[in-house]
């Protein structure tokens, strides 16, 4: 790890002036993800511009219904609050599916929006990445690409999004309040991460500098039928092979409104609105949800090791949609990660 200074902000603004002063530096949060570039010198920096005491009120209702989420609060304690657990079970469900106890205690939810692929070959400095560095190469596609993305892929990156968290919040209709050098704006969460094309070092559409402040939810949260499906290798501390946010509305057996997310399968949290097109006003059969299913993965490609992902993706987008018939029902793969 390379020597650098340490800067405390008082204010978004505070952060943004001392951020844009500077040609190499990066705010800093809870710091699970940046700290471990740091000591894997995969990023260098002069400077770390801290933003954990811009923390404010971590979840607020709004006046027209929406609810808002501080960017600088952590995933437990998000996961943990009173509103998101009732209005919006769906979110708790898959931030508890993320990472350890210890992490959700640390990572906040700006953070998890800007974590970085867990790719075996970005991790490793002395392999070609283009995600890494442009140009080098990608070392995943003729290599071991068992956790590799399926869907939305380039020549240049195979490289999956990690989130859980996020998987929700696309499925929510999710919009992402940030500030910038040029002011605030809001991003649609289906916007604001990108696929890998041939600028697979650029996650998202931040602009430079640019600080996500907060994560407003619409008041809609989906408090009868919602599951989060989350397939690993094993039961904590693992990232997705393939997890499935549904959220549904429920009019009868007719189908008035559905959203699903999918995670571990692109470079972005996946989803296909023909597809849920395709459902609205149907019955919530298991039939129908199979139509979804594909519909929702054509176009896959698969790789030497990751082939297995393409049917797995679709069985397990039928049974979460099934589980979110009866909420009740969800298995394991929904419980919080130790």
């Amino acid at each position: 790890m390379n020597d650098f200074n340490f800067y405390q902000s008082k204010a978004p603004v505070d952060a943004i002036q001392e951020i844009s002063s500077l040609e190499n530096a990066k705010y800093i949060a809870g710091g699970t993800n940046l700290i471990d570039l740091l000591k894997y010198n995969l990023l260098t920096v002069e400077e770390l511009v801290d933003v954990n005491h811009l923390k404010s009120e971590s979840v607020k209702e709004l006046e027209n219904g929406a609810v808002l989420l501080d960017a600088f609060s952590t995933n437990a304690d998000t996961a943990y609050h009173p509103i998101i657990e009732d209005r919006y079970p769906l979110l708790s469900k898959a931030i508890l599916a993320g990472a350890s106890a210890q992490i959700r205690n640390m990572a906040t939810n700006g953070g998890n929006l800007l974590q970085r692929t867990r790719c075996y070959y970005f991790y490793d400095a002395n392999t070609p990445c283009n995600k890494r560095e442009p140009g080098s190469g990608c070392s995943a596609i003729n290599g071991y690409n068992r956790n590799m993305a399926i869907l939305g892929t380039s020549e240049s990156c195979i490289a999956v999004f990690p989130s859980d968290m996020c998987i929700a919040l696309s499925a929510l209709n999710a919009t992402v309040n940030v500030s910038g050098p040029d002011g605030e704006r809001k991003i649609d969460f289906t916007d604001f991460h990108r696929l890998p094309g041939d600028r697979p070092h650029l996650d998202n559409n931040l602009q430079p500098n640019e600080l996500i402040t907060g994560i407003e939810l619409p008041e809609k949260g989906f408090v009868s039928n919602y599951s989060y499906l989350k397939l690993r290798d094993r039961n904590s501390y693992a990232f997705a092979l393939v997890s499935v946010a549904t959220a549904m509305d429920l009019e009868d057996d007719l189908i008035k409104d559905i959203r699903i997310a999918l995670g571990g399968v692109a470079h972005k949290p996946w989803r296909v609105k023909a597809a849920e097109d395709f459902l609205i006003g149907k019955t919530a059969t298991r039939d129908n949800f199979a139509a979804a299913a594909e519909m929702i993965i054509e176009g896959a490609t698969s790789y030497e090791f990751n082939s297995f992902k393409i049917e797995l993706a679709k069985r397990a987008i039928i049974r979460n949609c099934l589980m979110a018939l009866h909420p009740e029902t969800q298995l394991p793969g929904a419980q919080p990660s130790a």
